[in-house]
């Protein structure tokens, strides 16, 4: 599965992911975070994993530009965000977001079986609600 823990960027997709954002120019970063998100909601056939923490992690972005929204206090978060940084994203995100966490949730999806199969699922769902509280404000 590669994951460490139940956070969004504790797992090896995430944290590839936070990294192309880092490495990546300020203005490609909400076409990548869009990606992700996208690339979970629109899904309409088995959810792979990698795909599943990818959005994840692009969700806690999203999340943490909202107000009162979770920082990004990972260690394996993207370094601009971390360091206290901010970036501006387009307002369908956060509608984009809310669909990708469902899709995530959704019983078709890799994330939530391995979680499940390793008796976790309620963690991992815990972890989420911060981020899905955001977003639904």
């Amino acid at each position: 599965m590669g994951a460490w823990d139940v956070g969004p960027f504790d797992n090896d997709a995430a944290a590839d992911f936070a990294g192309d954002l880092t490495d990546a120019s300020p203005d490609d970063r909400p076409q990548l975070i869009r990606e992700a998100l996208t690339t979970a909601a629109d899904n309409t056939e088995y959810l792979d994993n990698s795909d599943a923490c990818a959005a994840i992690a692009a969700a806690a972005i999203v999340a943490s530009q909202q107000p009162d929204g979770p920082e990004v206090d990972s260690v394996y978060g993207p370094d601009f965000l971390t360091d206290g940084g901010s970036i501006d994203l387009p307002e369908d995100f956060v509608e984009l977001a809310v669909r990708a966490i469902a899709r995530v949730l959704d019983e078709e999806s890799e994330w939530r079986d391995l979680w499940d199969d390793a008796d976790s699922l309620d963690d991992a769902i815990a972890a989420l609600e911060p981020i899905r509280a955001a977003l639904n404000r």
